[in-house]
């Protein structure tokens, strides 16, 4: 009976990896076929969408594990024991699609628009910015969706305020990416630990020294900074459209923030996070059925396509024509190939090469945070893709911290820091192509004022060198508080 009539036996008696080759540039030259066809793919055709050559690398893997008389069947095997390891956060990928349509149908974003509108003055544009963006994208966990709908948006309303685009850029920026990396219904959030084969809660918590404080030192930086474009006599019409377009079409209450109370209280309380988003979107669905007059057929349209808002006002409709299942498949089919890919080059024997080239260099603290600041940034630069950049350090070093007594929260910590947040700030990458295009201003114009990105990279190395928020893992405290009782 083959795997596939008997899928309890599919990773029954695998291999763990191919016998290695004597040759360094043998066991890399799949990764490196793979990363050459990702640099053609990006800038010779101008196609920032890695799914081809993921998967093309994946055949390439598979040719090269053939002529080393492997088993094309045994590294498939593995790479869908990776992909295992991130279907849960696949799944959660695909209920934030029916989360964010539900929350517009229900109300949910249009009264945390117009609510966060109310407190728009010039003085304050640039923090309140900052902040709706960080909420905005905590509620959805997704920074792509809130640069591209409230962030779009208050591009306008800043220009018409008379702050430089690069500025309300980066504001923007630092918002949407602090959410991402924060919010427990992100992808990039689900996936690092997944990889990296630690729980969620416990990647969150470990991401709060080096993430929070960036947050207040934004916010703060914002709040000065946005003094120096104050005039009180500005025109602020847009934002005065906008709530009147979105009062006429929603009942806007206090009720349809539930939603996002919900999540909130859940994820405070640690609740699973698929759970999280299903209560997220039942509660959602029945306030759109009962507060906004959505019909059950309507609502079921909307969790398989999300919605099209036709209010007549082009701006209004761009911010809530968003969600759906459907909408995800981008993101997913990426993860998949992403977590394919370094499956893969696992099993052929590519990332042990690595790991033994530098595993001299790693033998305490700095070589822990310094080869995951170097294997995450490096995919960045190299590869372009964010998920890559995340899985893969992550399946690199993850057994190393266990063998020097450290967290693996520091692992997930380092790699969301530049994988997620630097993603942004390097034209090439996904993140960065993507941010560039959406708010129509230059990657390297806007760097400089996307505090968050890059201050929460830099507050990791100062806690390396200081030795602080480096936890180490139960098992070492536990031998050395043996050792020192044994020692008295």
């Amino acid at each position: 009976m083959t795997y596939l009539n008997n899928p309890g036996a599919l990773y029954d008696d695998e291999p763990s990896q191919l016998t290695p080759s004597q040759s360094f540039f043998i066991n890399v030259l799949p990764l490196l076929l793979t990363v050459a066809i990702m640099l053609v793919q990006f800038f010779i055709f101008d196609d920032f969408t890695p799914h081809i050559p993921l998967a093309c690398g994946i055949v390439i893997t598979g040719l090269f594990v053939y002529f080393r008389k492997g088993k094309w069947r045994d590294m498939e095997n593995h790479f869908l024991k990776v992909i295992k390891i991130g279907l849960p956060a696949i799944i959660i990928l695909m209920g934030v699609g029916m989360l964010i349509a539900t929350w517009i149908a229900a109300g949910t974003v249009s009264t945390i628009l117009y609510y966060g509108f109310h407190f728009f003055s010039p003085t304050n544009f640039l923090f309140t910015l900052c902040l709706l963006c960080a909420l905005i994208s905590l509620a959805t966990g997704t920074s792509w969706g809130t640069a591209g709908t409230v962030g779009l948006a208050m591009m306008g309303v800043g220009e018409g305020l008379g702050i430089p685009p690069h500025v309300t850029a980066g504001a923007i920026i630092s918002g949407a990416f602090f959410g991402d990396k924060m919010s427990p219904l992100s992808d990039t959030t689900n996936l690092t630990p997944a990889a990296a084969e630690i729980g969620i809660w416990e990647h969150i918590k470990g991401m709060v020294p080096t993430t929070l404080p960036a947050l207040v030192i934004c916010l703060i930086f914002y709040a000065w900074l946005g003094t120096q474009y104050s005039n009180d006599n500005m025109n602020l019409q847009v934002i005065h459209d906008v709530k009147e377009t979105i009062k006429t079409h929603y009942n806007i209450s206090l009720i349809t923030l539930i939603p996002a109370v919900i999540v909130i209280v859940a994820a405070v309380m640690k609740m699973p996070a698929l759970p999280t988003v299903f209560a997220g979107v039942i509660v959602a669905g029945l306030i759109a059925l009962f507060l906004q007059g959505v019909s059950v057929a309507e609502l079921f349209h909307v969790l398989q396509n999300g919605v099209n808002s036709q209010t007549g006002m082009p701006l209004v409709d761009k911010l809530l024509s968003k969600g759906g299942v459907m909408s995800m498949t981008w993101v997913v089919s990426l993860t998949i190939f992403a977590m394919a890919f370094v499956g893969s080059i696992e099993y052929y024997g590519s990332l042990n090469a690595i790991m033994n080239k530098v595993k001299d260099f790693i033998k305490g603290r700095f070589g822990l945070v310094s080869s995951a600041y170097g294997a995450t940034a490096g995919s960045s630069l190299i590869i372009g893709d964010v998920y890559t950049s995340l899985v893969l350090p992550g399946r690199l070093l993850k057994d190393k911290y266990e063998e020097l007594g450290y967290e693996k929260t520091i692992l997930t910590r380092s790699i969301e820091d530049c994988g997620t947040l630097l993603s942004p700030l390097i034209p090439w990458n996904m993140g960065g192509a993507f941010i560039a295009a959406t708010l129509g201003v230059a990657t390297f114009d806007y760097v400089p004022f996307a505090v968050l990105c890059w201050l929460s990279p830099l507050i990791g190395l100062i806690y390396m060198f200081l030795g602080v928020f480096m936890p180490k893992s139960k098992g070492r405290q536990s031998k050395e508080k043996i050792a020192k009782w044994e020692g008295l």
